[in-house]
C-alpha cells in the first residue's frame, strides 16, 4: 500500500457526506496473549468505510508472530510488517508508512475499542478540525492483582488524575491516550520520533501543538486497557515510564506539567528520610546527641498511612484481594517511576534507549 497525498487526505477526511478510509496501526511484541482479542476488537468496528490493519511485529519469544501470521491469513486486510527496532515508535512508524488511508487509529495490543470508537473518532475529526483525538483509558482486570493496578490508573492517588485516566469535558489538550489522527498532519509533523521509546505520544503531540494544531480530548471515545499482570512487569513499565519522562522533561522543562515531578520529589524525601532517620539510632546506640533524628521516620509511615487509606477507600471497591495488592501496587507505581524519573533526568543510565518497559 502506498502513502496517501497530504491533499488527498485532507479532502477524502473533510468532503461533506463521505466516509474517509481508516488505517490502524499497531505496535506489537511478545503480546501472544492479548493481540488477538485486540485485532478482533478492530473487525468489529460500526464503521462503514474502508479501513486496513497493520501490525508491526518486533522479534518475539512468546509465539507472537505465529499469531499474527494466523490472523493475516484469517482476514485479508489485516498485514504484519516487521519491526526489527522493536520499539514502538518505530513500529508505529513502519505501520503507518505500510497503509495508505486518510485516518490513522493508533492502537495498542492491550487495548481494547468499543464498536463505535472509529464511528466517533472520525466524526470528532471532522466536527473540531483537529490534528488528533483521543480518549479515555479505561483501565479493567480481571485477576486481583490486575483489578488493583487498573484501579490505581483510574485513580488520582495512582497516575496523577489526567484526563485520559479519570475523564473530563471534551476539549483541547495537552496529549491524548492511543491517538486518531489526520494522516496529512501526522506525515508534516515527521510522524513518531524513533529514538523516544516511551512517552512518543506526547512528544509528537508536542509537535502538533507547536505547530499550531489541536490535539482533542473527548469522553466519548472509551478504550479497555488491560494492565500489567505481574509485579515485575509492573515494575519495568513504570520505571521505563520514568526513565523517558525525566529525559523529556530535561528536553523540554517548559512543556511538563509540575505533577511529573511527584514522583521524584517522593523518592527523594523517603530516602532521605529513611538515612536520616538511621543516623539516629545510630546516635541512640552510639550515645551521641541524635536521637531526635529518628522522627524523620515519620515521613515513611505518613506515606505507609496514606497508601492503606487509599487502598481502604479506593481499592477495597473490587473486594479485599484486590485492596491488599492496591498496598503494593500504588508504591511499586510512585516509586518505579519515580527512581526512572531521576535516572532519565540526571542521564545516569547508559542503556536508556534500550528501556521500553515491556
Amino acid at each position: 500500500m502506498g502513502e496517501a497525498s497530504s491533499s488527498g487526505a485532507e479532502s477524502a477526511l473533510d468532503r461533506a457526506g463521505a466516509l474517509p478510509g481508516v488505517s490502524y496501526v499497531m505496535p506489537v511484541l511478545n503480546e501472544a496473549p492479548y493481540v488477538r482479542a485486540a485485532v478482533e476488537r478492530l473487525l468489529a468496528q460500526d464503521y462503514q468505510g474502508p479501513y486496513d490493519i497493520t501490525l508491526a511485529v518486533g522479534p518475539s519469544t512468546d509465539g507472537t508472530e505465529q499469531v499474527l501470521e494466523q490472523l493475516s491469513r484469517e482476514h485479508p486486510n489485516v498485514r504484519v510488517v516487521p519491526n526489527p527496532a522493536a520499539s514502538t515508535s518505530a513500529g508505529l512508524n513502519a505501520a503507518i508508512r505500510a497503509s495508505s488511508y486518510p485516518v490513522v487509529v493508533r492502537v495498542d495490543a492491550h487495548s481494547l475499542l468499543p464498536p463505535d470508537y472509529t464511528r466517533v473518532a472520525v466524526e470528532t475529526l471532522q466536527r473540531t478540525g483537529a490534528d488528533n483525538v483521543g480518549g479515555l483509558m479505561d483501565a479493567r482486570g480481571t485477576t486481583p492483582f490486575e483489578k488493583a493496578v487498573a484501579r490505581a490508573y483510574r485513580s488520582r492517588i495512582g497516575l496523577g488524575g489526567t484526563q485520559h485516566h479519570v475523564g473530563g469535558k471534551e476539549g483541547p489538550a495537552q496529549t491524548a491516550y492511543l491517538g486518531s489522527f489526520r494522516r496529512d498532519r501526522l506525515e508534516a509533523a515527521g510522524l513518531f520520533d524513533e529514538a523516544v521509546r516511551r512517552g512518543q505520544d506526547w512528544e509528537l503531540n508536542r509537535r502538533l501543538r507547536a505547530a499550531g494544531g489541536i490535539v482533542w480530548f473527548t469522553p466519548r471515545l472509551v478504550v479497555t486497557y488491560q494492565p500489567r499482570s505481574s509485579i515485575r512487569s509492573l515494575v519495568n513499565q513504570f520505571f521505563a515510564t520514568g526513565m523517558w519522562r525525566g529525559e523529556l522533561v530535561r528536553r523540554f522543562p517548559s512543556a511538563n506539567s509540575l505533577r511529573y515531578l511527584a514522583p521524584p520529589v517522593l523518592v527523594v524525601l523517603l530516602a532521605a528520610a529513611i538515612i536520616v532517620g538511621l543516623l539516629g539510632i545510630a546516635g541512640l546506640i552510639i550515645g551521641a546527641p541524635l536521637g531526635w533524628l529518628t522522627l524523620a521516620f515519620a515521613v515513611p509511615v505518613l506515606y505507609l498511612l496514606f497508601v492503606l487509606a487509599a487502598a481502604f477507600a479506593i481499592g477495597s471497591r473490587d473486594g479485599a484481594a484486590a485492596m491488599l495488592r492496591f498496598v503494593i501496587v500504588v508504591p511499586t507505581i510512585h516509586l518505579s517511576w519515580g527512581v526512572g524519573f531521576i535516572g532519565g533526568f540526571f542521564e545516569l543510565s547508559h542503556d536508556l534507549h534500550s528501556r521500553s518497559g515491556r
